[in-house]
């Protein structure tokens, strides 16, 4: 194999697909560059051109049209063996229940964890935290099983369980920012300051337009417009930002009462936004009984409306 890695051949199976290295690296969460580094390592490798590039297109050249027909299958069948000894890692010490979620785990969620656990005797919970930017990919991936995200959700290969956790919004900020001694904001004085957005490597990212001015709104309820500050990919990303005063970020209660702490941030409730919601999302296509029962569990410590 000649030293090649894993990472040079799924850069260059996602550039063929996209025929463009801004829209690989984004697939890839990579700098353009760094397509670039990894295609001309893997075209050593081979000793050959795979790909033809100009300041107007990029197209495969006869060899990597040729090399692309055999790595797909190849490269598949790879990703399918993986997929089967991991599943069969975790029939050998138990069932597994992977959970994705955003920010930070709440009582709601805590509390539905430790009702499963009573359930379902032997199976093993493992939490991920998944990006901002990028809500619903690792279930469409696989990478969990399921997960807890903001909503809205709108998309059609997703389940949309049980929503919990409706609480206020509040607005971070800088304890240097002028909104800092304030005991509250409308949402009409969002339009004064620049809210922090979501986004990955500077780009929107892949999170659907819908969901991300439904965190980020570019205009109040009267239409004035929201100044638009720096996109993060993480909750973290964001609250350093806001520590540095580069902007404000909207963030429901929970998790603003959990980072209350920090002295750097001040946490203000807004008026006049819809409440923060959280949902628990699954593909329709991996269902595993353990889902169902987490959302049974989230159900039973969810109040009523």
């Amino acid at each position: 194999m000649g030293g090649i890695e894993i990472r040079e051949l799924e850069a260059f199976l996602v550039l063929a697909e996209e025929l463009h290295f801004g829209r690989a690296g984004e697939r890839l969460y990579v700098s353009q560059s760094r397509v670039s580094q990894l295609l001309r390592a893997l075209e050593g490798r081979i000793g050959a051109p795979l790909v033809e590039r100009t300041s107007r297109r990029v197209r495969l050249t006869p060899l990597g049209e040729s090399f692309i027909g055999s790595l797909r299958p190849a490269y598949d069948g790879l990703r399918a063996t993986l997929d089967e000894a991991r599943a069969a890692a975790r029939a050998e010490v138990g069932r597994v229940l992977r959970i994705g979620f955003q920010g930070t785990v709440d009582d709601y969620l805590a509390q539905a964890m430790a009702l499963f656990e009573e359930e379902c005797p032997g199976c093993v919970l493992e939490l991920t935290e998944i990006p901002l930017s990028d809500p619903f990919g690792p279930v469409r991936r696989q990478e969990v099983d399921c997960a807890v995200v903001l909503l809205p959700v709108q998309e059609e290969d997703l389940v949309l369980g049980p929503v919990f956790s409706r609480q206020p919004q509040t607005l971070a900020v800088s304890v240097r920012h002028p909104f800092a001694a304030r005991e509250s904001v409308s949402a009409e004085e969002l339009s004064d300051c620049r809210l922090i957005g979501v986004g990955a490597g500077g780009t929107p990212g892949p999170a659907p337009t819908y969901w991300r001015l439904a965190q980020t709104p570019d205009h109040t309820p009267e239409l004035r417009p929201i100044p638009a500050g720096p996109l993060v990919n993480t909750l973290q990303e964001g609250l350093s930002l806001t520590a540095a005063d580069r902007g404000a970020m909207l963030l429901c209660r929970s998790t603003a009462d959990y980072h209350g702490r920090r002295s750097s941030i001040t946490f203000i409730p807004v008026n006049g936004l819809p409440p923060s919601e959280l949902g628990l999302i699954w593909h329709r296509s991996h269902v595993p009984p353990t889902v169902l029962a987490l959302a049974r569990a989230v159900k039973g410590v969810t109040p009523g409306p």
